[in-house]
């Protein structure tokens, strides 16, 4: 079989945005980078978007991409062995619900996770959200308003479909690559993530970008550490592919 009909590994990416906004276009760059430097297929998710569709649709939508890709390898020539999830934001949220998800047999398993400054937990109780409240394209009441778009209910934060963070245990899941931010209401959250990971037996590798502020990975023609940290998390991507390790 030559190069050109090879089944590729894919990754199957979700935008962020805040549930709210965002969408196919506005992550192209990010999505053409992770492609080109792990030697993948990018299937990125154009999944319903709140207020018009609240949590869980976005969910569902993710679960629903996530088996149909699942289930069409062969003719999306996709290595079936090696499907990844991944997002950024409100995607790094979808991506590690998708994990826990997969671990409750209720979509199949991805084999790894890589979550981009990602929001883990609803709530929005984290000491960042303080230390965050003007200044930055992402500070802590435009993290409420996406919240209360998104969710209908207050009890839904404390669901882990909407909070990952508040599973019992994040045990038995993927592989991760994790990264955050230092200028970014969500970088508690995101760090606490990863050391849940860890602490539960998980392979993470824990990216902190700490002279960065949160949305940079869609800012590539201006802020180049934007590609780095695009390459650093495709590069461990292909790694786990062609090792496992």
């Amino acid at each position: 079989m030559g190069t050109a009909d090879a089944a590729l590994p894919c990754l199957l990416f979700l935008h962020g945005g805040g549930w709210v906004i965002g969408d196919l276009d506005s992550h192209d760059q990010p999505c053409r980078v992770l492609a080109n430097a792990a030697g993948c297929c990018v299937i990125a998710v154009d999944y319903r978007l709140a207020p018009e569709h609240k949590f869980p649709a976005a969910v569902e939508d993710a679960a629903a991409a996530l088996r149909w890709v699942a289930a069409n390898t062969a003719g999306l020539r996709i290595d079936p062995g090696r499907i990844a999830v991944g997002g950024d934001s409100a995607g790094g949220n979808l991506a590690a619900v998708l994990c826990l998800l997969g671990r409750e047999g209720q979509v199949p398993m991805p084999g790894y996770q890589v979550l981009l400054y990602p929001a883990t937990d609803m709530a929005g109780s984290k000491p960042a959200y303080e230390r965050f409240t003007e200044g930055y394209v992402l500070v802590r009441d435009t993290m409420y308003w996406f919240i209360n778009h998104y969710i209908a209910e207050p009890a839904q934060k404390y669901d882990w479909r909407a909070s990952p963070l508040r599973a019992p245990s994040l045990a038995g899941l993927p592989p991760a690559f994790v990264m955050t931010c230092g200028h970014d209401p969500l970088v508690d959250e995101g760090i606490e993530y990863a050391r849940r990971l860890e602490q539960d037996g998980v392979r993470v590798t824990h990216l902190h970008v700490a002279d960065q502020m949160h949305a940079y990975l869609t800012m590539g023609k201006f802020i180049p550490t934007s590609e780095l940290t695009l390459r650093q998390a495709a590069l461990s991507l292909a790694h786990h592919w062609q090792h496992g390790g």
